[in-house]
């Protein structure tokens, strides 16, 4: 019997079966390809000194390796016969295994002169690069043979497939599988996981060569723009490219709006990737979700008041800007990938619609993550973006003159509000400058009788702040008072000389408890907040203490300096969104305890508005054999000083008796079942407060 080139006794297999053989072939595959890179990117972090740096480069990679896997596929389905495309594919599935486990070799660890760049990328090409690059030829590849099979007009159910499995992979991670094994736990469960989709995606490419004949493809059912059989014409191909690209922008653009100048939650970029993805299930699983009379006046008013916010306090109010946003990424992407559905082609032209999509998502990624922040001195993408996307509105509708009409007086009122946005933030900011490692900025008030006060913020967390009055300039502010536990350990510190530590710099602040003889040695990963604390502030030049500078992440610094012989060292780099975890392990403890004097204190500033890090700090402390106390400092509030949580740790419990420490320390309250955290087991999820 024979179903459209199906031969069913060749095969021995009933179509429903061969269809669970594709959806679990694409299924898997983009359920590994979303798993492996937080996986992947937690590994090395620790050895590249948990810069944003690294998840940067390595998204880059990702983006690069699943275009290249979307060429791949477009090429063989068009220059090879099917069986060279199986004895193809299959040789290369079976040569991947050769990677596995995905377990980083100590080799790649890098000893401090090479380019991490270059370093990061060979290490991805050698650890995943032929695993991931087979992942990401999985759903285009599998699909172009869906495609000539009875049930081809319901290829494209297959990418919301995909994106579906993507989506579980990303709520799994954090939820499920992070909280609940080790990093090499997590890497050997990959591996088997990719060795067993190695079998179901040879299984389902022997087959496809076996049962393979000359009939009639089964094209899809589409929109009169690219009919069946119809070639794609040149504003076909733009509007493949345009669509996704903004569609990726947005996504980015607002995760760092919200994650940046809205609040620094942790795991709040989940929430814009969520809804991101859900699109593109909606989208392409049927033509029943996207509706034009719903979601084109929709995207229209969430474009209008996304581009207003911008501007306005309820953009930054997390109370109406969370929604506004959310929801405004759900109209439009809804918006571009239902129009990008809507153009879909036939399914000889598959292939290359995928990797025009794949092309169009590198490109808005590429421009907010690599080259906004080297162009921009504020994040002003989000802006530019809705005006993008009122544009393409106009190249959609270029035949309707309402149409085209409207959609370039929304791009004009979009315009305006960016306009504004620009002019407001030259009005209250009195420096921006932005780099790598985001934007930075300074302002300046009036603070009653004391006088104007200049703050320096990164994002929306403030990261110090001075008096510009001379004589109220070497007066510590923020959360560094005298009282607070930073403050109070210092003091403590033996007489003479002393060597202080500090990770983190912001302002320079604590250097006002500089002394002469003293050694303040500021570790500072970001070289424009040295050049924004040299030249907006003074704290560092008025301080009496001599001050050294080192520029590098801290932790990877420390493993190569000499012992420092610190009395203090202020770990403070914990009050924002992206914590670095490399520093609060029990191997980054290690390295600080081998700096430090035999009755040194190590303080770790755990000061966060939404995770309880103090129990974290003195897991650790108990698992290595120290002592820790916790100072909760709750200054008047007609200072300028803030609320601080400190957690002071050292060897002798002596050094956390002494005045002006004795007296003021609270009782440390554990997490049940907390682990000590250390590079290969860390969970941020689990402190959510």
């Amino acid at each position: 019997m024979t179903i459209k080139g199906f031969s069913r006794g060749a095969a021995g297999m009933r179509p429903a079966y061969v269809k669970a053989l594709f959806a679990g072939t694409i299924f898997a595959s983009a359920f590994l390809l979303f798993l492996v890179q937080p996986l992947i990117a937690k590994q090395i972090l620790p050895w590249f000194g948990g810069s944003a740096a690294v998840w940067s480069i390595c998204m880059v990679f990702f983006q690069v390796v699943l275009l290249a896997g979307y060429a791949y596929s477009d090429w063989i389905t068009r220059r090879l016969g099917v069986r060279a495309q199986a004895r193809l594919h299959v040789a290369l599935l079976l040569a991947s295994l050769v990677f596995l486990p995905i377990v980083t070799s100590a080799r790649w660890k890098p000893i401090g002169t090479e380019d991490p760049t270059l370093w990061i990328l060979g290490l991805l090409v050698g650890t995943i690069g032929l695993p991931y690059f087979l992942l990401s030829t999985t759903g285009p590849l599998v699909q172009s043979w869906v495609a000539r099979t009875p049930w081809g007009a319901q290829v494209y159910r297959y990418f919301s497939l995909s994106n579906l499995a993507s989506l579980v992979s990303l709520l799994c991670y954090p939820l499920l599988i992070e909280p609940r094994s080790t990093l090499l736990h997590q890497a050997w469960g990959w591996s088997v996981a990719y060795a067993v989709f190695v079998l179901l995606c040879a299984s389902t490419t022997l087959y496809m060569a076996r049962n393979w004949t000359t009939a009639t493809q089964a094209a899809p059912a589409s929109a009169p723009a690219a009919a069946p059989g119809a070639k794609p014409r040149g504003t076909n191909y733009l509007l493949w490219l345009a669509l996704p690209a903004l569609g990726s922008w947005l996504l980015l653009a607002i995760t760092n709006h919200i994650t940046q100048n809205v609040a620094s939650i942790p795991f709040l970029w989940v929430l814009p990737l969520s809804v991101y993805l859900l699109t593109f299930v909606l989208t392409f699983e049927s033509d029943r979700w996207y509706r034009r009379r719903v979601f084109l006046p929709l995207a229209a008013a969430m474009l209008l008041l996304c581009a207003f916010g911008l501007q306005h306090r309820i953009g930054t109010n997390i109370k109406t800007a969370l929604p506004i946003y959310v929801v405004g990424l759900f109209a439009l992407c809804m918006f571009l990938h239902g129009e990008m559905a809507r153009m879909r082609p036939a399914a000889a032209w598959l292939t290359r619609f995928y990797l025009m999509l794949s092309l169009g998502g590198a490109i808005g990624g590429v421009s907010v993550g690599l080259v906004a922040p080297h162009v921009l001195p504020a994040y002003y993408e989000l802006g530019l973006g809705l005006v993008l996307c009122a544009l393409v509105a106009a190249a959609l509708w270029r035949r309707k003159r309402i149409g085209l009409a409207a959609s370039l007086a929304l791009a004009g009122c979009c315009a305006w509000f960016f306009v504004q946005q620009v002019k407001s933030d030259a009005v209250g900011i009195f420096r921006m400058e932005r780099n790598f490692y985001g934007a930075l900025l300074t302002t300046e008030t009036r603070s009653g009788a004391k006088g104007a006060m200049r703050k320096l913020y990164h994002g929306s967390i403030k990261h110090g702040e001075q008096y510009l009055a001379p004589a109220l300039r070497r007066e510590p502010t923020t959360y560094y008072g005298p009282t607070s536990g930073i403050g109070r350990a210092i003091a403590a510190a033996p007489a003479g000389p002393r060597r202080v530590g500090l990770i983190g710099l912001g302002a320079g602040t604590l250097a006002v408890y500089g002394r002469p003889g003293d050694i303040y040695r500021f570790y500072e990963i970001n070289p424009l907040v040295f050049e924004l604390a040299d030249r907006e502030f003074s704290f560092l030049a008025d301080s009496a203490a001599r001050i050294e500078r080192v520029l590098g992440d801290a932790r990877l610094a420390l493993e190569r300096e000499s012992p420092q012989r610190f009395d203090v060292l202020a770990v403070d780099a914990f009050s924002g969104d992206s914590i670095p975890v490399h520093l609060i392990t029990a191997e980054a403890m290690d390295v600080y305890l081998r700096h430090m004097q035999p009755g040194g204190v190590i303080a770790f500033h755990v000061s966060n508005r939404y995770l309880a890090l103090a129990p974290v700090v003195d897991k650790i402390a108990r698992a290595k054999g120290l002592h820790a106390a916790l100072v909760v400092d709750q200054p008047d509030k007609s200072t300028s000083l803030h609320e601080t949580d400190w957690v002071l740790v050292s060897r002798d419990p002596q050094a956390l008796v002494r005045d002006p420490i004795r007296g003021a320390t609270s009782v440390l309250e554990p997490i049940s079942g907390q682990k000590p955290w250390t590079d290969d087991f860390n969970n941020l999820f689990s402190v959510l407060k």
